[in-house]
């Protein structure tokens, strides 16, 4: 396998941050791998972060490690279930002028009323 560019955890990332428990969250679900907690900012009524607990700066990254990302797929897809009726957008932000502003990898799960083509 190629070179990877994920790493534990990095001090300086928020997300690493609320990943060991120094910023709280409102966590809806967590494993040995991922966390998911709700958006401080909903763009919908459900919209949930799935983020992977080991660092990595964005799909790009995290598709170097194809296990983990279904895995994060699998756990939206859980969270839509449990949050609402099953039915997701699944987003991730993939640089800063696509409006990533947190450079830890991580999946928006939105969900809870009709989603308009082009919205979000």
């Amino acid at each position: 396998m190629g070179e990877t560019t994920a790493a534990p955890l990095d001090p300086d990332c928020i997300f690493c941050r609320i990943v060991a428990g120094e910023i709280p969250s409102d966590r809806v679900y967590e494993d040995d791998e991922v966390i998911a907690f709700r958006d401080l900012a909903p763009k919908a009524p459900v919209h949930v972060l799935v983020v992977p607990r080991e660092h990595s700066r964005d799909v790009r990254a995290l598709a170097e490690r194809p296990a983990l990302l279904a895995h994060v797929t699998r756990v939206a897809s859980q969270v839509a279930a449990e949050e609402s009726d099953g039915d997701f957008r699944l987003l991730f932000n993939t640089g800063p002028t696509a409006g990533q502003t947190v450079f830890h990898v991580h999946a928006h799960v939105l969900a809870g009323r009709t989603l308009a083509e082009g919205e979000l």
